[in-house]
């Protein structure tokens, strides 16, 4: 028999995905990857899989892998696509399509499947991730086979053909909306988020945040330090990549911290609506660009922020594993190594608000910047700077003049 690797979250659908794929003649081998999902039951989830018929079923915890490698590079960035989205989603894509086809090589199987619909971006996000590390992988897709949609057009289908297969599924009423979740934040769409006249704030209901509204009435106090733009330490304590993303979700949380609404343009070429909530990654990116402005020469963070929506968008669409993107990674990792040093935050009702910065790397020179007397900087010297600056539009401007 064919065999393949299923991503597996033992949800509805890859649920009726792994009984399908076995009526169709597939050994499947189920994994389920840990991004930092709560509340969950891994045991069970596992067990599910090998009641309904999987040939091995397996946790792999990859929460580490996805803080250190994915977001914190993203981090280091700045990116976030179309100025707003952190890439909570998309960083975590292309880890489990690298995790399932480790699965498959140790397994022997040839294809690689998952539960992403033909409209959104997870299956672009899967698909390019997996071939780019296995350009002979089959990619199984159900929900872009014509057979599988006939056969389920709908919830009712789903839960009908778990009925009779004995497959246990919660089949209450369906939520107004779906979410997706892992340890940088989650994500809200579908349903009647669809619907831009509804106030998709008030909708959901936030896993990691209260609102702002409700958070304390007193600002809470945080300090965050760098090393090389990567976090290393919060309130005093040395942290691994994990435990500041967890502790500063924690933080964040009960402040009200992170929270966006927004309709984004999707790779497929659609727009759509999403509400998603990232508290700690909104704290770390704050703080990081703080310790940036201290210690990044001028033209050198340009030239960063010319190019970072280009990297978001490569995030986005899922071009992870590119020539392009190591390139670019390689390039933000020499731009970081001065980027050390703390930064004292103070959160309050939502806000993040800059309380002190400090970097034994600092280009910040109070003798030049200050607006005293005195002072290092010799303010004659501004007078042939902008005579030679000036020049071009000196020359231009009697040849063609200007009316004013």
């Amino acid at each position: 028999m064919p065999s393949c690797v299923l991503a597996y979250s033992g949800g509805l659908d890859t649920s009726v995905i792994l009984g399908w794929l076995q009526d169709e003649g597939y050994d499947v081998h189920a994994v389920y990857v840990d991004l930092g999902q709560p509340c969950e039951d891994r045991e069970a989830i596992l067990q599910k899989a090998r009641d309904i018929g999987a040939a091995s079923a397996r946790i792999v915890d990859a929460r580490l892998e996805l803080c250190r490698d994915f977001a914190f590079p993203v981090l280091q960035w700045q990116a976030k696509y179309e100025g707003v989205y952190l890439l909570g989603t998309s960083v975590a894509r292309p880890l489990i399509s690298k995790v399932c086809l480790q699965v498959a090589r140790e397994v022997g199987a040839d294809a690689f499947a998952h539960g992403a619909t033909g409209k959104g971006n997870d299956q672009c996000r899967f698909q390019l991730a997996a071939e780019a590390l296995d350009p002979d992988v089959q990619i199984i897709a159900p929900w872009r086979m014509e057979k599988f949609r006939e056969k389920f057009p709908g919830r009712s289908k789903l839960i009908a053909y778990c009925e009779q297969k004995g497959i246990p599924v919660k089949a209450s009423a369906e939520r107004p909306y779906s979410s997706d979740e892992n340890c940088l934040h989650i994500s809200y769409e579908a349903g009647r988020l669809e619907d831009l006249s509804v106030n998709g704030v008030e909708l959901v209901d936030f896993g990691m945040t209260v609102s702002p509204q409700e958070a304390p009435e007193q600002t809470e106090h945080v300090t965050i330090c760098f090393e090389s733009g990567v976090p290393v330490r919060v309130n005093d304590q040395p942290l691994g990549p994990l435990a500041v993303v967890e502790t500063l979700n924690q933080i964040g949380g009960r402040n009200g911290i992170g929270r966006i609404d927004m309709v984004e343009n999707r790779f497929v070429g659609m727009k759509s609506r999403g509400v998603y909530e990232a508290p700690g990654m909104t704290i770390l990116y704050e703080a990081h660009r703080l310790i940036e402005q201290l210690t990044i020469d001028r033209d050198l963070m340009h030239l960063r922020d010319r190019l970072t929506p280009e990297v978001a968008e490569m995030v986005y669409y899922g071009f992870w594993y590119t020539a392009k993107l190591d390139a670019l990674m390689a390039f933000i990792r020499k731009a970081q190594q001065p980027v050390s040093g703390c930064v004292r935050l103070d959160l309050y009702k939502g806000n993040i608000m800059v309380a002190g910065r400090s970097s034994p790397n600092s280009l910040y020179d109070e003798g030049i910047a200050t607006m005293e007397g005195g002072g290092s900087y010799n303010q004659d010297d501004a007078e042939g700077f902008l005579r030679i600056q000036g020049l071009p539009g000196r020359v231009q401007a009697r040849i063609s003049p200007r009316e004013y």
